[in-house]
């Protein structure tokens, strides 16, 4: 897989900052370039289309985009990297439809965004831009958590992204052949081990047999041409598939989780919302989420 471009959307929250040193961790691996862009979203600011004239309001939108990119510049010359120079950009309207616009425009290879770590009802939701970037963004999304372990080290001042296993979440569907195709390609650049997951819902009276078809499954996912230079495992349990996947995270000590995405359908999003968000929101590690 190539990796040319990363976009990153910063809000200035420290999520933004865990999300920006991934960024450039896996720009300075992948000799990528960064694209830090800030959202100026005028809709929060209803009163100021009431101002007293058309200039009045221009001058105020000047002032915010000005202070935007201001912000911008600061943010990441707190976090330098000698070989990474990121382009900043500065957009109006609302932060999911710029982002993914703006994703379209430059061709990006992936995104890479934090998401909030709530308690309650609020920690199991992405908010209404990650939750629309999520669905409808066509390159792979890196959704970058607090980490119950950091795989990100310093060198210096560099951000250096230390992946050592990577764990792909399998229902054997066509998404999740894209999100292998990507696990792979991420394992052998890191040199890193691959454990490949199936959970198994359903009747307990036929589990027994369901689990013995899924390991068969997973022992033929890997290519024939890649078994012999791969450290591949494979694994399978029985439960809810958000709950046993975050458990076998943790205890693996997980720096990667590898999903397969669906679209933004009525359908599609309820799944997307029971499996993959929960796992983003209360998982133990960044999630890459992969779209067909």
């Amino acid at each position: 897989m190539q990796i040319k471009k990363i976009l990153c959307p910063v809000d200035f929250s420290e999520f933004s900052v865990r999300a920006y040193r991934h960024a450039l961790s896996l720009a300075a691996h992948y000799d990528a370039a960064v694209l830090a862009m800030h959202v100026v979203e005028l809709w929060k600011y209803p009163y100021a289309e009431y101002a007293a004239s058309s200039g009045d309001y221009a001058n105020f939108r000047r002032a915010l985009d000005k202070g935007g990119k201001e912000l911008l510049q600061e943010f990441v010359k707190k976090y330098p990297h000698d070989k990474i120079k990121p382009e900043l950009a500065i957009c109006e309207g609302r932060a999911p439809d710029s982002i993914l616009a703006f994703a379209r425009e430059q061709k990006v290879d992936g995104i890479v965004m934090g998401t909030h770590g709530r308690r309650g009802f609020d920690r199991l939701m992405l908010g209404s831009t990650t939750d629309r970037v999520m669905r409808e963004a066509s390159c792979p999304i890196i959704a970058v958590c607090k980490p119950t372990h950091e795989s990100i080290a310093h060198v210096g001042e560099h951000p250096v992204h230390h992946l050592h296993r990577v764990l792909l979440c399998t229902d054997f569907s066509e998404h999740a052949e894209r999100a292998l195709e990507w696990a792979i390609s991420v394992t052998e650049e890191y040199d890193a081990e691959l454990t490949m997951l199936h959970i198994v819902e359903g009747a307990q009276s036929r589990q027994g047999q369901a689990m013995a078809t899924a390991e068969k499954q997973l022992s033929t996912l890997i290519p024939a041409e890649k078994r012999n230079t791969l450290k591949v495992q494979t694994a399978v349990r029985m439960g809810k598939p958000y709950q046993c996947i975050i458990d076998y995270a943790r205890e693996a000590s997980t720096d990667l989780i590898a999903m397969g995405a669906r679209g933004a359908g009525a359908l599609d999003r309820a799944i997307f919302g029971s499996t993959t968000y929960r796992v983003i929101q209360l998982g133990p590690c960044p999630v890459l989420s992969v779209h067909v």
